[in-house]
């Protein structure tokens, strides 16, 4: 080799990705065609692209593997550090947009987050889900409409929501009462609920593991705006999990796990002093769809 072709050669490890791409993807074909494949190969060579854009030391690549150990050791029956990883990527919002498309007018999905319960037993309209009293007051009406702004009869509307001080009723066991700030209601003949409840703190999410301190030496913030869970199922239409968030709040800008949306945006009035607490109102209105098999029939016929 004459020293023009010596010159000449790549020496940004581009050459040497490239050729590993394309034998992992040679080895991959003689197993045939599969999903897990397709999908192994992207994750190769966005990998391999990676490492040859960052060139990562020795041990720069250990700290990383040292991280992700880390990550696997603090995730278990009771905290998935895996997902919260996730979550602070914009991963499962990413995911979350992805598989639920809904039309043009239709409430937005979110992620459900790790405190949903499903034994919550089913609650009197008017009722308080606050079941220790604790907090400012909130009076919740809501309406649950489809497409067409028809109110949906009998559907299932399920509410769960920080305390004052941002903490979930399973986060603190042995603090709160069972179900506190919990509910279960069905939507009237017009697609009505209400119930009075306390108004939602913010909170920030856990610091104290590998995901918070990286989000931390990053410089990015881990707080979550205050905002109420609802999940909405009826016959016919595609169940709804979703937030309302609350837009005066600080961290409204700044969410964490990427889930704010304007549709979202709650106003949580402050009402008139009666000599008490300080009281609020929220009023809100959630749009359902057909399930997707439903939508597909519907737009083929037009």
């Amino acid at each position: 080799m004459d020293g023009h072709d010596t010159g000449s050669r790549r020496t940004d490890g581009s050459a040497e990705g490239a050729e590993l791409t394309l034998e992992f993807a040679r080895r991959l074909s003689e197993a045939g065609p599969s999903r897990l494949g397709e999908a192994a190969q992207a994750t190769v060579e966005r990998l391999h692209a990676l490492v040859t854009a960052l060139r990562p030391t020795s041990d720069e690549f250990r700290i990383a593997i040292d991280f992700l150990t880390e990550v696997g050791h603090y995730a278990d029956a009771r905290r998935q550090e895996w997902v919260l990883l996730a979550d602070v990527l914009g991963v499962s919002s990413l995911v979350e947009d992805l598989n639920t498309r809904r039309p043009a007018g239709a409430t937005p999905n979110t992620v459900a987050g790790p405190f949903y319960r499903s034994d919550v037993p089913e609650t009197a309209q008017g009722a308080s889900i606050s079941r220790d009293g604790k907090g400012e007051p909130l009076a919740v009406t809501g309406r649950i409409v489809d497409l067409d702004g028809q109110g949906v009869a009998g559907a299932t509307v399920e509410v769960w929501h920080a305390n004052a001080d941002g903490r979930y009723e399973n986060q603190e066991p042995d603090r709160q009462p069972e179900f506190n700030l919990r509910g279960r209601f069905r939507t009237d003949l017009q697609g009505r609920f209400r119930f009075a409840t306390i108004k939602p703190r913010g909170y920030a999410l856990p610091s104290d593991g590998p995901v918070g301190r990286l989000v931390t030496t990053l410089g990015l913030r881990l707080e979550r705006p205050a905002h109420i869970h609802f999940r909405v199922s009826a016959d016919g239409f595609e169940t709804l999990t979703t937030h309302v968030y609350d837009e005066a709040d600080p961290a409204i800008g700044r969410d964490a796990i990427f889930g704010v949306k304007p549709e979202l945006m709650g106003r949580y009035r402050v009402l008139p002093p009666d000599g008490g607490p300080r009281r609020h109102a929220l009023d809100l209105t959630l749009v359902l769809c057909p399930p997707p098999a439903e939508r597909a029939r519907i737009q083929g016929r037009l």
